[in-house]
């Protein structure tokens, strides 16, 4: 960046993919370029990349990258660039762990209650028996390796013969795993939060070491309930609980829902 030094600190920002941003697109990238404006505030030299940019990357690298990149080529690079010595904003690994397959059993190790879910191969058949006509009988039917980013990644279905074509529909784009997920009727809510590692005991939690927002989307507001943001500190499990779903993560953050997600 001009006026700046060699011996000014630089960063890399990576923004997120379009596709992993439906309907948000400029909202996430003005997330990213005001984290940018903070750290050339504070002294760094700040440039910005779009995931399609890093994948053919070879120039030096940066001692720093913060990211909102999802897709799994671009993680990929920025394992890398960790392996390398590059700290990255979240890291590969807590932002791979965000996905679907991924966090389902690191929310059950640590104890997060979540909907029943089922893991499927999208070319095989489907399981019989009381408990799974019971799930196909109210469920939703999501890709396992992402997050929503078009339409028919996630489809509702109310019984069997509509599980198999949501799976089709998923065949069809070459996704071989997806995940069945009770519905569950309730609001719906997003959450972003920054923390350090769990402390020992409740003793040590402080309101200062950890930054929690919670908000009702404005694609399904909850009826009855404003759509207003609150503010609330988790308790000592929940904080454990994010920290062990990211493995390590700076800044955890996830879409989190009963629903669609």
């Amino acid at each position: 960046m001009s006026g700046k030094n060699a011996e000014t600190p630089s960063c890399w920002g990576i923004f997120r993919e379009a596709e992993h941003s439906p309907g948000r697109e400029a909202d996430d990238a003005e997330i990213l370029k005001e984290t940018g404006r903070k750290l050339t505030a504070s002294g760094f030299a700040v440039i910005f990349h779009t995931p399609a940019q890093i994948l053919g990357q070879r120039e030096a690298l940066p001692s720093l990258a913060f990211a909102m990149c999802e897709g799994l080529p671009a993680l990929e690079r920025l394992r890398q660039w960790e392996s390398r010595g590059v700290c990255i904003v979240n890291s590969a690994r807590a932002v791979s762990n965000t996905h679907r397959e991924a966090s389902l059993p690191l929310l059950e190790r640590a104890g997060i209650p979540t909907p029943e879910s089922l893991v499927i191969d999208t070319g095989g058949s489907l399981p019989r028996g009381r408990q799974e006509e019971s799930l196909f009988g109210a469920c939703w039917v999501k890709q396992a390796s992402e997050h929503k980013t078009r339409e028919g990644d996630v489809l509702f279905a109310a019984d069997r013969t509509s599980v198999l074509k949501a799976l089709d529909r998923l065949r069809d784009r070459s996704l071989p795993r997806a995940v069945v997920q009770r519905h569950v009727a309730g609001d719906v809510v997003k959450f972003y939060g920054v923390g350090a590692p769990p402390p020992a005991s409740d003793a040590d939690l402080t309101s200062d070491a950890l930054w929690f927002q919670w908000f009702y989307p404005r694609s399904i507001p909850s009826p009855g309930t404003p759509s207003t943001n609150g503010r609330f500190e988790p308790s000592l499990v929940a904080r454990r609980a994010l920290w062990a779903w990211t493995s390590g993560a700076a800044t955890p953050s996830s879409r989190p829902k009963a629903r669609p997600s």
